[in-house]
């Protein structure tokens, strides 16, 4: 059988630990004898991109606004355990955070969702999407040590020398001060990516953070979220049945339990991120949850929204077996070349996608697993695979699916 061609190169951003070994795998097995596979290759790994002074995420970055597709590894984000383990110059900030600042996106994080693996939450019988906007907050905040008595301040400078000033506390003793920022065009961005993305799948629209408290801060979200939804979206909404409300994020939990799924829920940086990992483990496994940063202009980069399974790469670099979950990272191969087909007219390579995420669900469903899905599934014959094996009986059941 002759290989799919493709016209426009995927960006690559290869990655650390066990998932650097799964990414190899996925293409070795799964993607290679089928897809004439174009891609820039960018080396994200921990040392790479210490040698590099950290340019290479910088321009893996760049080359995604060039060619609108990426494909991206799960990465290590040094803290000061992995500064000496790997002997780097510096503790460097997370890829993802570097790459989604330049791309200015909002992160879209969705459960996959396959008979026998049933959400500890039993109501749930529709995917929730989380919409983790992505830039600022606490991911690139100023932090400080107070070392004893003194005032801390929020000083800001305007270009014609004027100060305004605000005490955050006068410290009677050691503690700890950290400083976050926001830009409105930025959160404008992530709100029209949110309305977007709920016309696009037709899915209502939550926003929640906690304006009560943040009266300045998490007030501004608020505000541009409404104005723009009621400017430019609440016609189209209307239109399409669809809803778009605005709660607190503690109330926004309780209703997200009591709900059935089926909609996006928006959330501020920090809330996205641990919100979408309780989802994912909810609904039954972090390595089952897709995940996509899509751009204002268009760009798209999916990744597997789990890390990089350390515990299992120093198994596999010790002989012993692993039974590591790849789907998350096999869906976000599939997602860019579904994507990257949308975008070039390339039919065969969007059909290949989609059946591969086939194969991916049937094996599953069929009893053949991983260690985590063993633990969950309620299916009554289940099979432990290895990561390989697993890997190689969905590339069995792609073959067997009609051409």
């Amino acid at each position: 059988m002759s290989r799919i061609t493709m016209t426009t190169p995927l960006v690559e951003m290869d990655g650390d630990e066990m998932t650097r070994i799964i990414w190899q795998y996925i293409k070795d097995e799964l993607i290679l004898p089928y897809v004439d596979l174009k891609t820039e290759y960018y080396d994200l790994g921990l040392k790479h991109r210490d040698e590099t002074d950290d340019k290479v995420t910088v321009d893996s970055a760049n080359a995604t606004k060039k060619y609108r597709v990426a494909v991206k590894c799960a990465t290590i984000t040094p803290n000061a355990a992995r500064v000496k383990e790997y002997d780097l110059k510096e503790m460097w900030k997370s890829p993802n955070g570097t790459i989604r600042a330049i791309l200015d996106g909002t992160v879209f994080r969705a459960p996959i969702l396959v008979k026998g693996i049933e959400p500890y939450v039993k109501n749930w019988v529709k995917p929730i999407t989380i919409a983790r906007h992505a830039y600022g907050d606490v991911y690139k905040a100023t932090e400080m040590k107070i070392p004893g008595p003194g005032k801390a301040e929020l000083v800001y400078t305007a270009e014609d020398g004027t100060q305004t000033r605000e005490t955050i506390f006068d410290f009677k003793s050691v503690g700890i001060i950290q400083g976050m920022h926001n830009l409105n065009s930025s959160i404008e961005s992530f709100a029209r990516s949110c309305f977007n993305y709920a016309l696009a799948t037709k899915q209502d629209v939550w926003f929640s953070s906690k304006d009560t408290i943040s009266k300045k801060y998490d007030h501004t979200f608020k505000d541009i979220f409404e104005e723009i939804f009621n400017s430019e979206y609440k016609a189209r909404f209307e239109e399409l049945g669809l809803t778009y409300f605005y709660t607190l994020i503690d109330d926004a939990v309780a209703r997200v339990i009591r709900s059935e799924g089926g909609y996006i829920w928006a959330c501020k940086n920090y809330d996205g991120d641990v919100m979408s990992d309780m989802l994912a483990t909810a609904f039954g496994s972090l390595a089952m949850m897709t995940s996509v940063l899509v751009s204002p202009d268009g760009c798209f980069e999916f990744e597997a929204a789990h890390g990089t399974v350390q515990r299992h790469y120093y198994n596999h670099l010790a002989g012993k077996p692993t039974s590591t979950n790849p789907i998350a990272t096999i869906f976000a191969w599939t997602g860019a070349l579904a994507k990257r087909g949308e975008l070039d007219g390339n039919k065969e390579l969007s059909e290949f996608a989609r059946k591969l995420e086939k194969a991916t669900i049937d094996t599953v469903e069929s009893g053949k697993m991983t260690g985590d899905l063993v633990a969950i599934s309620t299916l009554e014959n289940k099979e432990k695979l290895e990561t390989l094996d697993f890997i190689k009986a969905i590339r069995s059941t792609l073959d067997g699916l009609p051409h």
